[in-house]
Formats: structure tokens, sequence, C-alpha cells
């Protein structure tokens, strides 16, 4: 019988030690996250408002107002968590440009982020995005990259990061990872907090649209982690593939078409959208989204950008359910960026001719509502 002996490694003569420390980049590195950090110490937190529904309902309808922001929008909290993530990983480095791969309002927020810590920032973006988010991701210093498909952006993006020596930063990857979702003033904790003296202070509903899915995977995880009743709902637009992917289960599925609602929606199932903590989805029709936007403005003064009437034609359409079935509570929904980003497009008859969109029928829909409680869509 032959017998088989392995040959045992040899032992190391002495400890093998690799040092990479760099004491000028770990100095940087706690100067840049004290200033990110500091953005968030300055920064008060964002109103909630109450859109007026009639008092015999006994509903109430909000609206958290994340467009009062440093940089006017929701997605002002999502890169200040990209940032430090970022930075405590080790990824952002002086002197290297962040890239990001956006249609507007992440980019805005986060080309801010990058002239805080001083680095550079470059936007890739699809050519149809508004002049307007494009002017100010160029305030802030960050630069516009331009592709023609928007399914494109995340391979254009990947490879400016290898031909620059930059960072990446895959907001479509990381934004439900990089938020603390059981706290720390996320905007979950936010509505919970600024709703604990209303008469109804768990809300039946909270309403997200989904871009990253980093917001709804936020809302959902803080709810079940408190224990809460309360139900996500999320509202995605046309030309967006998270409703299917939600409801057949099928995380492959792809959209031809971008789409027209900005900084919502997206041609694939982003690694960020989690289908398991959201309870409901509607597909809303990009006309019910301007129809809605416009309503807001006549009920609040206020314009918003087409994806806060995204979220706000589901809300009001599950306000209609509640009034049928007779049941009281309040339900939530975000104002995610201001209107004058959209003068050209949601605020644009000539805009709406162009796209085809007619948004009397659901204009129609949205003042029935308010006058009789009935939802006839």
């Amino acid at each position: 019988m032959s017998t088989t002996h392995q040959a045992r490694p040899a032992r190391p003569r002495a400890t093998l030690d690799v040092d990479h420390s760099d004491p000028e980049y770990r100095k940087w590195l706690k100067e840049a996250v004290r200033k990110v950090q500091a953005d968030a110490n300055r920064s008060a937190d964002t109103h909630l408002l109450r859109f007026p529904l009639p008092e015999r309902w006994g509903i109430d309808l909000y609206l958290k107002d994340e467009s009062t922001h440093p940089t006017g929008s929701l997605k002002h909290r999502l890169a200040r968590s990209l940032f430090l993530y970022g930075l405590c990983n080790g990824w952002i480095r002086p002197g290297r440009p962040v890239i990001e791969a956006s249609s507007g309002s992440t980019a805005v927020s986060e080309a801010y982020f990058a002239g805080l810590v001083g680095v550079p920032f470059i936007a890739v973006m699809p050519r149809t995005t508004s002049a307007e988010k494009c002017r100010l991701i160029e305030f802030q210093g960050g630069r516009c990259h331009f592709v023609d498909d928007p399914r494109t952006m995340y391979e254009e993006s990947a490879a400016l990061a290898v031909e620059t020596g930059g960072h990446y930063m895959d907001q479509f990857t990381y934004a439900e990872r990089a938020t603390d979702w059981r706290g720390n003033n996320n905007i979950a904790e936010s509505i919970f907090r600024q709703l604990e003296l209303e008469r109804f202070p768990e809300p039946a509903w909270i309403v997200a649209t989904a871009g990253t899915g980093g917001t709804s995977a936020t809302l959902a995880r803080y709810v079940h982690y408190m224990q809460y009743d309360t139900r996500v709902c999320v509202a995605d637009p046309e030309n967006s593939c998270f409703f299917e992917g939600w409801t057949t289960g099928d995380t492959t599925v792809t959209t031809e078409h971008g789409s027209r609602i900005e900084g919502i929606g997206r041609p694939r199932m982003e690694p960020s959208f989690v289908p398991g903590a959201v309870d409901r989805m509607m597909k809303v029709p990009d006309a019910a989204s301007v129809a809605a936007v416009r309503a807001l403005e006549r009920a609040i003064g206020r314009k918003a950008g087409g994806s806060t009437g995204t979220g706000l034609w589901s809300a009001l359409k599950i306000v209609a359910e509640m009034v049928a079935d007779g049941r009281t509570g309040s339900v939530v929904t975000l104002i995610c960026d201001p209107g004058d980003r959209y003068l050209d497009k949601y605020y644009s008859d000539a805009w709406l001719a162009g796209q085809g969109l007619d948004i009397a029928p659901f204009a129609a829909v949205i003042d029935n509502l308010l006058a009789t409680g009935v939802w006839t869509d």
C-alpha cells in the first residue's frame, strides 16, 4: 500500500508586514469627513407641509418638503451619505474626480459635496436632462458629460473612472447601503418625529418614488425596525421597469426608453431597489404626474418637480380609498425638488403638446376627488 504525503508549507522566516499608512492622506480624509458632517450640522430639518383636504374626511395628507435642502432636493441627503460612505471606504481620494451616472438632482448635490471636499466632479447624464439642472451642476463646480442613450450611463461612468483614475460613485448600487436606515436623522426618522404631535402620528401609508430605490428602502426598513403598522407604497412612472420587476419578480426586466419624469424611473432594476421591503406599487401615467404637480401649486402655491406629482397622485388615490372605506388617518409623500428646474417641461403647455400628453382628464380626477371624495380614474 502506497502512502501519499502532502508537502507541508514552508514556515516563513519572518512576519510579513506591509504598512500602507499615509499620514497626509489621513489628514485630508479627516478634514473631508469633518466638512461633510458639518454640512449636516448646519442644516435644519426639512418641513412637513399639509395638503388641504376637507375636514369632514378625518384624513391628513402631508408632504415632506425636501426641496429646502442646500442643493434643493431630496438627493442632498443621498449625496451626503454617498460621500461619507465613499470617503470612509477609502474610495474618494484627493485630486481624483468623482463620477456619477445621474439625470440631474443627485449630480447637483454630489457636485456640491465634491466642491466641499475639494475634488473634481463629472456627471454622466442623458442629453435630454433639463437645461436648468445642467446649469446648477456647473454652478456647483461640476462638469456635464452627456450620453444619447440613458442605458449607457453606467458603462460610460465606469469607463471615465478608469480613464481618469477617479471613483465611480454608483448611486444605483450603493444608495440603499450608504444610508443608516435605523435612524441617525434619516428621512424616515425625521417624518415620524415631526408627526409626534399630530392627531394621527403613525401614518397609514408613506408614498415614495424610485430612482435609485434608496429612499423607499430606508423608509420601509425603518418602519419595520420600529415595528410601526405604516405601509410603504412606491409610485413608478412610465418607461420604468420597477413596477414590472416588482410584480413579476423578474429582476432582469428592462425598458426601451428613459423616463420623462426626471429623477425617477429606471430602464433596469437597480441594485439599490429592495422589492421585498415594499408593500405596494402603482404605475402612474406621466400625464397624471404633471396634473398632480399642477394641482399641488393650486393647493399650496408651490411648484415642484414631476416626481413629486407621481407620488402625490398615488397618495391622493390612497386618500380616496380611505374616504370610501370610512377610515381616518394620515398619509405622507414627498416634495422631491423645486418646480423652477422644470419650467420648460412640466409647466410648459408646449412641451406637453410635443410629448402628446393630455393632462385634462387626470386634473378632472383630482378636482372631483377634492370636491366629492370620489376617485373616478
